[in-house]
């Protein structure tokens, strides 16, 4: 299977749109607002809460930056208008951190201070190592005004206890995250074994320390080992829930519903999906394994 991914990801450029758009189609929610809109309200019905990302990253103008704000501000209005179980994630590259640090600060700071006045929530994803440092920046400094977002930690980082020892007094809101990037060894596990060790330790600090926590994974393992940890320390459901993509591992997703956790689904929408697909499968050619395993298996969601 690994020949097989690496022989597909090398003729992702090649390959028609609507071929790239049969295998994003159950990860995606479409391309316009009113498509992420109906599947919020789908999920919501099976019990499930939201986040809400507008596909983009690594932008290159100042123009295109300013859409994305723009973009996300329809979007938190149309939350509060049809009143959805949904707060929003985004991405800093989209916001502009690779064009000017302060720029992307103010951007992530209006969209802020607009879900504080919605009542609602911003969640900052985290990107590859050359943006790490920057993002934790504008985290913490927006963090002395307002209260209403967090941020992500990737487990297979191997900076990313010392950042939660870092973030522990300001009682960060923490999505944990294995990590997607294909980053060198210098800088992050490569070993799947430790990669897990060290996302159940983070999960443990932040537990114990009583931050809020993003259980985001779709490895059993992983969920055991949250729902161990929950048991142990008699986490109270205030202070943690699980998060998921749209259209992965749907089954789980409603067991762990179910059983009366709080899960928050990660639905992206926009006109980016064709090239955001491709630069994941090229990027991550095993994700085309898990693609292909979910085609054959025909797990939909119910």
């Amino acid at each position: 299977m690994n020949m097989l991914n690496k022989a597909i990801s090398h003729t992702l450029p090649f390959i028609p749109k609507p071929i790239v758009g049969y295998f994003a189609r159950p990860y995606i929610a479409g391309e316009r607002l009113d498509d992420a809109v109906a599947t919020v309200k789908r999920l919501m019905k099976l019990g499930a809460c939201a986040t809400i990302d507008v596909l983009g990253e690594e932008v290159k103008q100042e123009a295109q930056v300013m859409h994305a704000v723009d973009i996300y501000k329809q979007v938190l209005r149309k939350i509060n208008q049809e009143k959805l179980d949904a707060n929003i994630s985004l991405k800093p590259t989209h916001m502009g951190l690779k064009l000017d640090k302060e720029m992307c600060y103010r951007n992530i700071r209006t969209l802020v201070e607009q879900a504080k006045v919605y009542h609602n929530f911003v969640r900052i994803d985290m990107e590859d190592r050359t943006t790490t440092s920057d993002t934790l920046d504008i985290y913490l400094r927006l963090r002395e005004e307002f209260d209403n977002l967090g941020t992500v930690l990737q487990s297979y980082m191997r900076r990313t206890i010392d950042d939660i020892n870092h973030l522990i007094p300001k009682r960060p809101n923490i999505r944990i995250c294995k990590g997607i990037y294909i980053e060198p060894h210098e800088v992050a596990y490569k070993d799947g074994f430790i990669i897990n060790q060290n996302y159940t330790y983070a999960l443990e600090k932040l537990m114990l320390n009583g931050c809020y926590v993003g259980i985001a994974t779709h490895d059993e393992r992983l969920v055991w080992e949250a729902l161990r940890l929950i048991d142990k320390y008699k986490v109270p459901k205030t202070q943690y829930e699980f998060q998921m993509l749209l259209g992965v591992t749907t089954s789980l997703r409603r067991i762990i519903i179910k059983a009366g956790h709080k899960l928050r689904v990660y639905v992206t929408f926009g006109t980016e999906w064709a090239a955001y697909s491709s630069r994941r499968l090229k990027e991550n050619p095993h994700i085309i394994g898990h693609v292909l395993k979910a085609i054959l298996k025909n797990e939909k969601e119910q």
